[in-house]
């Protein structure tokens, strides 16, 4: 359902980036000399998760360190399902790219000698982790990039206008129809499209993902066409503040990297657990260190955070961003743990791209958390999203400024395409929340951390239901039930565990399902999973650790 009495501009430019996190300023920042229009739902700077950014970005800068040995670790952490062409350009990429962001003017904390400060973080074999201004990381980041495009004649931004969906033409994408902050419709043509619009963790009622993180890429994309892939692969953050707030606070994973320990506080024993959970205890990967508290919280218990011992009274100067969450919840994490909960914090899956971002429909490109690249495979390695961000972003803006790119010039097709638009009416806001509430708690309840046939299967009639009996969903509303049915979908195909995936009913494993599931829409408005042979990992070696670069 659509209205038809809004008429749709027609605004016409070289390169048309959605998303203004550190993979879109980044794509749009390095197209120069092309024009670009950027657009943004929120303030530009201010949104979305790249500023919320704490523990840092990884990249293999200490003497001790080489891109293959940061290879090797984000390769262990994908258990089995990344690619390992795109792992090598990832890692060997990331320095200069984060040298081109120092060189952009970024703030990274550095040691009283002047070097660049190296953290550790689970998983991670060498100290390799960038931070600024100790735990705000992603918001210097953003700074950074975000003061860059300010200065960039070829840049023009457009604050609070919402992207509604993709404009095709013989199923190529040819722009974007987006409402304005004035309610303009406006279809943006371009030869080249780009989708940096982030993740989908709100989806999940626990989450520490900003209000912005509303799937909206990923839905225009599969209504569009396209593929996407191991979107069941949600990563849950171990260690959000149970505070009650929503967006939960996050406590960086910086800090067990530091000697942060997890204690279970059933009638107030405080007894440390992860060391009987995994060899790595606290820096066990993502997934397990969440279970183990899943686990423990569904039993009744309590789980706490305690740093009193290993940042104790420097909170303040080393953690500052997480010492004033805790602040201001009446909590002061030198002389006290902290109640902990996982939350979902990172989509592994997303649109299906090539290692310069295209996507599976001619025009278009995707980058960051919408994308997946094949870097993180099942379960990405801590601090590896903003690295992803930065080379990937690049690589896109390296390709659209071939030269085989032109502005096209207007012509009845485009027009036509803005006229074929479907844009839902959409329903009154109170009827629009309570559904997405009911979304968000279905989803954290039957498609979190520990999934099942059954509930899934529920979980899946549920959605669908609701998208038969209000097909006029529109916004943010409808992206989200678009990308739970995706998601839900291809959880109920994966019959076994692995990485960021746990079915209890198959909870090991299973070398056959070492495979990407292939998700898209089907002509009927199903959503269709196909199975696709994951490449080959690489043969271990004895390379020896290198020079930083």
């Amino acid at each position: 359902m659509r209205e038809l009495e809004r008429e749709i501009e027609v605004r016409e430019t070289d390169v048309l980036v959605i998303g203004t996190g550190i993979a879109g300023l980044t794509a749009a920042l390095g197209c120069s000399p092309l024009h670009v229009d950027l657009l943004t739902k929120s303030r530009f700077g201010a949104g979305g998760s790249s500023a919320w950014a704490q523990g840092g970005v990884a990249v293999a800068f200490g003497s001790d360190d080489a891109p293959a040995l940061h290879a090797a670790d984000t390769m262990a952490a994908g258990a089995g399902l990344n690619d390992p062409d795109v792992v090598a350009i990832l890692t060997s990429e990331g320095p200069r790219r984060v040298e081109a962001l120092l060189a952009l003017g970024a703030r990274f904390d550095r040691d009283s000698g002047g070097q660049l400060s190296l953290g550790r973080e689970a998983a991670h074999s060498r100290r390799r982790i960038l931070h600024a201004h100790g735990d705000a990381t992603g918001a210097e980041m953003v700074r950074t990039l975000s003061v860059a495009v300010h200065q960039a004649p070829e840049v023009e931004v457009f604050e609070r206008t919402f992207a509604i969906d993709l404009a095709t033409i013989d199923g190529a994408v040819v722009g974007v129809v987006a409402e304005h902050p004035d309610g303009r419709l406006v279809l943006h043509a371009a030869p080249a499209i780009v989708l940096a619009t982030g993740g989908l963790g709100r989806l999940y009622a626990r989450t520490t993902n900003p209000v912005e993180s509303t799937a909206d890429g990923l839905a225009m994309a599969a209504r569009a066409g396209a593929r996407l892939v191991d979107v069941e692969f949600v990563q849950f953050h171990p260690t959000a503040l149970a505070a009650g707030a929503d967006p939960m606070p996050l406590l960086t994973e910086a800090l067990r990297g530091e000697g942060a320990i997890l204690i279970d506080g059933l009638d107030g024993l405080g007894e440390r657990f992860m060391v009987g959970e995994h060899p790595d205890a606290e820096l066990a990967p993502r997934d397990v260190v969440a279970r183990a508290i899943w686990r423990r919280l569904a039993a009744g218990r309590t789980v706490y955070l305690d740093a009193t011992k290993a940042v104790g009274e420097s909170f303040p100067e080393r953690f500052p961003t997480v010492f004033e969450i805790c602040r201001r919840q009446g909590l002061d994490p030198r002389h006290q743990p902290v109640a902990v909960s996982p939350a979902a914090h990172y989509h592994m899956g997303g649109i299906d791209v090539d290692a310069s971002g295209r996507t599976s429909l001619a025009g278009l490109w995707a980058c960051g958390e919408v994308s997946a690249t094949g870097a993180h495979g099942a379960n990405r390695l801590a601090s590896n999203s903003l690295l992803e961000a930065l080379v990937f972003g690049a690589r896109v803006a390296e390709d659209l400024r071939r030269p085989r790119l032109a502005r096209p010039r207007r012509h009845p097709e485009i027009e036509a395409a803005a006229g074929e638009a479907e844009i839902p009416v959409g329903i009154e806001e109170e009827r629009s929340a309570k559904i997405v509430a009911e979304i968000r708690a279905l989803m954290w309840d039957q498609v979190g951390l520990v999934r099942d046939e059954a509930g899934l299967s529920a979980a899946l009639a549920r959605l669908d239901e609701i998208a038969r009996e209000v097909p006029e969903l529109g916004g943010e509303a409808r992206n989200l039930l678009c990308a739970g049915r995706l998601v839900t979908a291809a959880a109920l195909a994966r019959r076994e565990s692995r990485g960021g995936h746990y079915r209890s009913d198959y909870p090991e494993p299973d070398p056959v399902w070492q495979v990407h599931l292939v998700t898209t829409f089907g002509k009927d408005g199903r959503v269709q999973v196909e199975l696709e042979e994951a490449p080959p990992a690489p043969a271990p070696t004895l390379q020896a650790a290198g020079g930083a670069r």
